[in-house]
């Protein structure tokens, strides 16, 4: 019996799918199509020339470069228009951040919760690897009700070290810091145009929070700054002519501080604010770029992101698995394993008496479970005296020490940063309760940055369900073993792929039919 041979409607067959696979994974190539007699498109070649049929419509490369607002690029300068995010004490640390710059990306580094030497250190650093020329990068700030004054310490130190970015986070209002960091770096140019030597990305999940960062800084808040001396007249001035920060992130459901906002929803909602601040104030929209942070670990959400209409987008737990994170070993190990559904909401430990909640890891650690059970006690309005027994004992165990060697050590603490929080904690058990509790879920981060062998069950390692999805989309391939996982291949990856992902949707928007295996991307290493 013979084989079935090809006939030439096969060949032909094969030769379509062939140009269509190929223009999918070469978005940098020009693709030609054509049209038949029934007005049905197809393709017709691949590559810049243009081929023999005339009639033939070019559609254009897809750079990664390309991928969001170039003015983001001109105005930050980047290869990319992706920012590795910053994630609190240290866990984006310098040498993650330099390695994010080398890439062609912005980098933040992770500073919030740290000393002010330390901040110094890392920001050294950073600057002595980059040179003095090289500012795609900057530094966390992050919102510190708990300690008076850090705000403004912070705020200082990035002044005198020249950090000309900072990316603010957990800010529920604007406070006279934000604003001074904006203001003193306002200038007008020779052309009469307003300039930006310090760049505020300010990090928000709701619309209402978004609006006065997207407005002018407030009158009274000007006046006031004008009046302690902090800022001068003229920089008052201009600061009342422009939006406090420029760049405004989108925090949908991610790792950490969150309100588990879809991305959609939120991007639209902040889209819809921008128009109506920019409508009150009379200035462009054109003025804010919105980017896009939280569920971006794969290169569908990316050129989703993108498509959607985002300057930039952020990426934050997926950088935490990668070998420059401050992350210890085990932990990011945990978090290689990690499913979208293996996160839990957990109490911060900055806002435990407001009730404001983090998300973090769930699978291979008890600290999310823990810590609602710890806040649980505080709301019920008990002191650690008051607990029943049993109660007691199981607060001793997950502390590791008794209730009252934990309090020594905390109001030690307390007293230098927070003076008069200590003295109400002497006469009120709730307040001593809160504030182990506090120390407890701080410490809870120590341990998984230092891997503290011990304390695996108390980890606490922020995470979003973005790093499951990126764990299912790396498995088997070059990227599933934690030592392979750089910020720079993770970016370059992500980047490449959204590329071809948008390539396949053009081809898709010009009528051609793309099967669905040609929208996803296999993890390669960049050289």
């Amino acid at each position: 019996m013979s084989g079935i041979q090809n006939g030439p409607s096969q060949k032909g067959e094969h030769r379509v799918q062939g140009l269509l696979k190929r223009a999918v994974e070469s978005p940098r190539a020009a693709v030609w199509l054509a049209c038949d007699a029934a007005n049905v498109p197809s393709i017709v070649s691949v590559g810049d020339e243009r081929p023999a049929n005339s009639e033939a419509a070019r559609l254009p490369a897809v750079f990664p470069e390309w991928l969001g607002d170039r003015a983001l690029l001109a105005e930050h300068p980047a290869r990319f228009c992706y920012v590795v995010g910053e994630m609190a004490r240290g866990i984006a640390t310098p040498r993650m951040v330099i390695e994010a710059v080398r890439a062609g990306c912005l980098g933040f580094y992770g500073s919030a919760g740290l000393p002010l030497a330390e901040i110094k250190a890392g920001v050294k650093q950073i600057q002595a690897a980059l040179g003095p020329d090289q500012m795609a990068w900057g530094a966390n700030l992050i919102h510190s009700p708990q300690e008076p004054g850090q705000e403004a310490a912070i705020v200082d130190l990035f002044l005198a070290e020249g950090v000309r970015r900072v990316s603010a986070s957990a800010f529920m209002r604007l406070t006279p810091d934000v604003v001074r960091y904006t203001a003193l770096g306002l200038e007008r140019a020779a052309d009469g145009t307003i300039k930006r030597r310090n760049h505020l990305f300010a990090k928000v999940s709701r619309a209402e929070v978004a609006e006065p960062f997207m407005a002018p800084a407030p009158e009274k808040m000007l006046r006031d700054l004008v009046g302690a001396g902090k800022i001068s007249q003229l920089q008052a001035d201009l600061a009342a002519k422009v939006p406090v920060a420029a760049e405004i992130t989108a925090e949908s459901d991610s790792g950490g501080h969150t309100d588990n906002r879809p991305a959609s929803v939120l991007f639209s909602s902040l889209s819809a604010a921008r128009a109506r601040v920019c409508a009150l104030h009379g200035y462009d929209e054109s003025k804010i770029r919105i980017g896009l942070a939280g569920g971006i670990a794969t290169p569908s959400a990316v050129a989703a992101a993108f498509q959607m209409g985002a300057a930039y987008v952020l990426t934050g737990s997926i950088n935490q698995s990668a070998v420059e994170s401050g992350l210890s070993e085990a932990g990011r190990k945990l978090l290689a394993k990690a499913g979208p559904a293996d996160v839990a909401m957990a109490p911060a430990a900055d806002m435990f008496e407001q009730g404001v909640e983090v998300q973090v890891l769930k699978r291979g650690t008890l600290f999310a479970m823990r810590g609602r059970k710890l806040h649980g006690f505080y709301r019920s309005g008990a002191s650690y005296e008051t607990l029943a027994a049993p109660d007691r004992k199981w607060i001793d165990d997950v502390l590791g020490e008794p209730f009252e060697a934990a309090w020594g050590e905390t109001q030690s603490y307390i007293r230098r940063v927070n003076p008069a929080e200590a003295k109400k904690a002497e006469t009120d058990g709730n307040k001593r309760l809160a504030l182990v509790a506090r120390r407890y879920l701080f410490q809870g981060a120590q341990w998984a940055r230092e891997g503290e062998p011990g304390r695996t069950a108390d980890y606490q390692i922020w995470c979003g369900p973005a790093m499951g999805a990126f764990n299912e989309w790396v498995a088997g391939t070059v990227l599933e073993p934690v030592e392979a996982r750089t910020v720079r291949q993770i970016a370059l990856n992500l980047l490449e792929g959204a590329a071809r992902i948008t390539r396949a949707g053009q081809l898709r928007s010009a009528g051609i039919a793309v099967p669905p295996q040609l929208f996803s991307y296999t993890p390669r290493l960049f050289e």
